[in-house]
Formats: C-alpha cells, structure tokens, sequence
C-alpha cells in the first residue's frame, strides 16, 4: 500500500525542537507556548512559531486558555503522519534488499573470477 507523502508535514516534523514539542504535548495532554518554553531551551517567541507550523499543518489545535492558546496534540493527523512515515519506510526497506542482493550477485562473480 502506497500513502501519499504530505511535504508540509514531513517538514513540520522533521525539525527536532518540534518534535521535542510534541512528545510534551503529547505526555502532557496539551500546553501553551510558556509552559513548553519553560521546558525547552528556546524562546517562548521561537515556541509559538513553531507551535504555528504545527498548527497548519493540522498536527495541534489551539483552543483560548485566559491570554495564552492551549495546544493540543491531533492525534488523527499524527497517526496520519506516522502512517506515512511506515510507508516510506516500507519502500525503502525493499530498495535496499534489492541493492544487498545486486551488491551480493557482484561480489560472488568476483569471488568467482578470482578463484577460476
């Protein structure tokens, strides 16, 4: 099964300050921008612009908690997100089975002029 690759996303989560972010929102059931920045070693400004990258790509949702947003984990759009990843995953697996089994041919026909 093939699943189609979502740039944006794979973008969002490929930088580690947001994937630290959403471990935290994920064991914390949500947060906002000052409480995540107590706990990395970034800006609350840097916080609440990655937490905006998130959010359009729909990995959180923000709901009003007083002055600040409380974010929350999509759990939908993670599942999502990890089921593209297996994909890709899956595809390059069997890539480099193929490339083992030619490199494993090469080295066996060495192996064999040598010895003849």
């Amino acid at each position: 099964m093939s699943i189609a690759v979502d740039d944006d996303l794979w973008s969002a989560v490929g930088d580690p300050t947001r994937r630290r972010m959403l471990d935290l929102l994920l064991s914390e059931g949500g947060g906002t921008a000052t409480s995540l920045s107590a706990r990395l070693p970034v800006t609350r400004q840097a916080i609440a612009k990655h937490l905006g990258v998130l959010d359009r790509v729909g990995l959180v949702h923000a709901s009003p908690a007083g002055r600040e947003k409380r974010y929350r984990v999509d759990e939908a759009q993670l599942a999502r997100a990890v089921a593209q990843l297996t994909s890709v995953g899956a595809t390059w697996d069997a890539r480099l089975r193929r490339i083992k089994s030619i490199a494993e041919a090469i080295q066996r026909k060495q192996d064999q002029n040598r010895t003849e």
